[in-house]
């Protein structure tokens, strides 16, 4: 187990990580402006109201690469800063020139091999009661699958103020602690450095933002909370290693899922914007930026939550202890709570989706009898 000034290593490189991306961002920001780099209002997609420069992403990540280049050492460190410098430029140049979906794709699937080349993949997976599966030679398609999906769903949370940088930022001090406990130095410090320059950029990105982050940003976060998810948490025996990052990542992954099945629903281009996502379906009833906001660092918490009790939470040879069965199970309750509110506020699942599973007939057949006539 990790020892207090271990923590203390983290902290410090959170802090330093932080301060740099508050000072360089109004930099990157006025850089943005004269450049005329900017996004502007797209009701299919962003939810801002007036222009707004881009290229956060580069404050973020000069954040991350200056404490960082403190950790030099290893062959994974510096495929990861490699592949991130490399997809923060693919992104910046999206920003800047709209790049075609296609050739941008491309470009993701090259870079996420990068990290690969140099030892990073998903090489085995661990289920629970099952035991361990070496994946022999479906660790190098699935890892490049694994980073280009979560690198885009980041991207695709990318569409409201402070959004996808405070998820970054609580996933990211998630997978620094899990990674500590799990003996990986390199992976726990570098992911507690993302966490201070994703909670650095929202002093600037919070609603209401004066900037976005863009692909630079966005692209380059999701990269690396896919790589460190590889190097600090899956790489281990765990029973339960799996569970982490799906746990950690659900938000992302969950909206991501029914937007594009929305759109396969609906024979529309996977990449095409629409008003799917959660932030807007919250908008759509009513809830303001700075609320949405809230609710779903919430839901995020309550998952980071359960993620680390499940990894914290002891259990003796010969049995549960009470106590730790009682934490659990209340996390857990927690965190699914926060996950049904969600969808069902957001309409999710509609009533007409239960009866076709054969669920709440009987609450249909009573609602039914129960409406007045028209």
């Amino acid at each position: 187990m990790p020892s207090l000034a271990d923590y203390q290593a983290l902290a410090v490189g959170f802090v330093v990580a932080f301060l740099l991306v508050v000072l360089l961002t109004p930099v990157v920001s006025l850089a943005a402006w004269r450049a005329g780099v900017l996004d502007h209002p797209d009701e299919e997609r962003r939810l801002h109201r007036s222009p707004m420069p881009r290229l956060g992403g580069v404050a973020i990540f000069a954040g991350i690469a200056i404490p960082a280049v403190a950790l030099g050492h290893g062959d994974e460190f510096w495929g990861i800063m490699l592949g991130a410098t490399l997809m923060m430029a693919l992104g910046a140049m999206d920003d800047i020139f709209n790049l075609h979906p296609g050739v941008k794709l491309v470009g993701m699937v090259a870079i996420a091999a990068v990290p690969i080349w140099f030892g990073i993949s998903i090489d085995h997976v661990t289920l629970p009661v099952l035991g361990v599966f070496d994946l022999d030679w479906a660790s190098v398609p699935l890892s490049i699958l694994w980073i280009v999906a979560i690198a885009n769903i980041v991207n695709f949370i990318d569409g409201m103020d402070g959004l996808a940088a405070g998820f970054c930022g609580i996933a990211a001090i998630t997978f620094a602690v899990l990674s500590a406990s799990l003996s990986h130095p390199m992976a726990a410090a570098l992911a507690a450095i993302v966490a201070g320059a994703a909670f650095g950029f929202l002093r600037y990105n919070f609603h209401p933002a004066t900037i976005i982050m863009g692909d630079s940003g966005s692209l380059m976060l999701g990269f690396l909370l896919a790589t460190l998810a590889i190097s600090g948490v899956l790489k281990t025996a765990a029973a339960v290693s799996l569970v982490f990052p799906l746990v950690v990542l659900a938000l992302p992954i969950l909206d991501s899922s029914f937007v594009i099945l929305k759109r396969l629903k609906y024979r529309q281009p996977i990449y095409r914007a629409d008003r799917s996502h959660f932030h807007h379906r919250f908008a759509n009833i009513g809830y303001s930026q700075r609320r949405t906001a809230l609710v779903m660092y919430a839901w995020c918490v309550a998952l980071s939550a359960f993620a680390l009790a499940v990894r914290f939470v002891p259990n003796h040879r010969h049995g549960w202890d009470p106590l730790a069965v009682l934490v659990l199970g209340a996390l857990g309750l927690v965190a699914l709570a926060a996950s049904v509110f969600v969808i069902y506020t957001l309409e999710i699942l509609k009533l007409r989706h239960l009866q076709a599973i054969g669920l709440f007939r009987g609450a249909s057949d009573d609602m039914t009898q129960s409406r007045p006539a028209a």
